[in-house]
């Protein structure tokens, strides 16, 4: 085969990759990296072995597409991947745009082959005989024994449907195209949803515009001492006595659902943060409760939260449970050699934070080599 230039912004340049690799890592955000590096510490080397595509122009995951005031829960010593500690930063808690930097970085520390722009649009089983995986991919078929996914759930924003919505003559956004809050100014914006996103937008949102919070529920606003630090430790202990057998005690959950970040005190203070519940129908003006209340509103923005995005590997008929590929960790049950990382709890404890991914990224790497090391590089041994 002849060589095939890189794609605009690969991060490996100079000599194409084969078309066949041990491992092809799907997405190349912070869980893609993550396991990534484990992966090479346990002697893959990723040029040769480990491919990892991802479908962005640049590196930086889904942090480029945070809006612009986004901050981290914890300090950068905090929130750091396996193997290299994030920089501090002056004011504390990082913008999204100096994770991008990490990320950045943290790929070329580690020589961590990322071939971007590809998508992967498909994930099959091979024929018998053949490596255990066949990809299709925006830069043509790739074949791996193994398959790491990491393409989180930015992609897939969660638009909730309630009765009238669709006569509303304002605007609605969903907080993943938000950016920024001058496009809101002097209007009445409806923030809906309970957790952070929600409380840090509405805070934001609050400086410009007249606001209406709606929760599912009373937002539980966990202690001000409370920051992404203890959440940590107190998901990895919940984690540990689940796995003991002993009795859930809720873990952050029983704590409560939003951090009080600067922000989120400071609106507080300007007393913005009281909810109304869910309304009962959306009208052309706004919102009506069933008391027959009404608010009128120019925008409605759904901090509604995302699903994974999984749509690669439709074809391969997964068992499900409560909506996700049923997984023992990052392993999906009946599917040897393909992993599931980064997506929420289900997939790791805390996997879906930049501090918590690196424990279950190395359980993930140790179990894909270990079924490397098993005999199925040999298609003869299978």
């Amino acid at each position: 085969m002849p060589p095939r230039p890189e794609s605009a912004g690969a991060s490996v340049v100079g000599r194409d990759l084969p078309r066949h690799a041990p491992v092809v890592v799907v997405g190349g955000g912070q869980a893609g990296l993550a396991v990534g590096y484990h992966l090479r510490r346990a002697g893959l080397v990723p040029q040769e072995e480990v491919v990892i595509l991802d479908d962005a122009a640049a590196p930086g995951g889904a942090w480029p597409h945070m809006w612009d005031s986004l901050r981290l829960f914890s300090p950068a010593e905090h929130s750091s991947l396996p193997g290299w500690r994030m920089p501090s930063t002056r004011d504390g808690f990082p913008r999204a745009e100096h994770v991008v930097d990490y990320l950045t970085r943290y790929e070329e520390r580690y020589g961590l082959a990322v071939r971007r722009p590809v998508r992967v649009t498909a994930v099959h089983r091979g024929a018998p005989g053949a490596p255990r995986f066949r990809l299709q991919t925006t830069d043509g078929p790739w074949t791996a024994e193994a398959v790491v996914s990491t393409t989180g759930t930015w992609r897939r924003p969660f638009w909730p449907r309630y009765p009238g919505q669709e006569t509303f003559r304002g605007v609605q956004i969903h907080a993943a195209d938000y950016r920024e809050p001058s496009a809101l100014a002097g209007q009445h914006v409806v923030v809906v949803g309970g957790g952070n996103s929600a409380a840090q937008l509405l805070a934001e949102v609050s400086t410009v515009a007249s606001t209406t919070w709606v929760t599912p529920r009373p937002p539980r606003f966990l202690p001000d001492e409370v920051d992404g630090r203890a959440l940590f430790e107190i998901a990895t202990r919940r984690a540990v006595a689940l796995a003991r057998g002993e009795d859930d005690d809720g873990g952050v959950g029983g704590l409560g659902d939003v951090v009080v970040v600067p922000s989120v005190r400071e609106a507080r203070g300007r007393g913005v943060l009281e909810a109304r519940p869910l309304p009962s129908e959306i009208t052309p003006e706004g919102l009506r409760w069933p008391d027959g209340q009404e608010q009128r509103a120019d925008v409605i923005l759904w901090c509604t939260g995302f699903r994974p995005d999984l749509g690669h590997l439709a074809p391969l008929r997964l068992a499900r449970r409560d909506g996700v590929p049923l997984t023992t960790g990052s392993a999906v049950v009946g599917e040897p050699g393909l992993h599931l990382l980064g997506y929420g709890d289900w997939t790791g404890p805390a996997s879906a934070t930049l501090v918590g991914v690196g424990r279950p990224a190395k359980d993930a790497a140790q179990a894909v080599v270990e079924h490397l090391r098993s005999g199925v590089l040999d298609p003869g041994r299978r």
